[in-house]
């Protein structure tokens, strides 16, 4: 048995996320990471991909999200959205409000959980 104290925590790194995004871990793995991504107004991820796929579960604020080739969606508390292994996407707070999800995803024995690309620009986030 592992017991997770609750730690600090941390400002999301400038090269995953646009604005800014505090993020607890949850359960560090090995084999499965949960965390509790907190996201300001207008913060979002970079575009990114997960090499088993990531589940996300939204418990507070209202959202967006997108799949790379497919319209942007709102994200509601209580909505979760599974995107597949190596599914080129992004997820973050609407433009006017906070949003806060639950992320899991399964961890690589390399460690790895995602791959990051580039930031969603301001027209990709809000397309008129």
């Amino acid at each position: 048995m592992q017991v997770f104290r609750h730690p600090d925590s941390k400002r999301g790194p400038t090269e995953w996320f646009t604005g800014e995004v505090w993020i607890d871990t949850l359960s560090p793995g090995p084999h499965v990471r949960l965390l509790s991504v907190h996201f300001t107004p207008g913060a979002r991820t970079a575009w990114h991909v997960h090499p088993f796929g990531q589940l996300i579960h939204v418990t507070e604020g209202l959202g967006l999200f997108q799949v790379k080739g497919e319209p942007v969606q709102p994200l509601r508390p209580g909505d979760s959205v599974r995107f597949d292994a190596g599914e080129v996407h992004w997820h973050g707070a609407g433009p006017a409000t906070f949003m806060t999800h639950l992320a899991m995803q399964e961890v690589a024995d390399d460690g790895t959980d995602a791959t990051w690309g580039p930031h969603v620009t301001d027209t990709e986030y809000l397309p008129q």
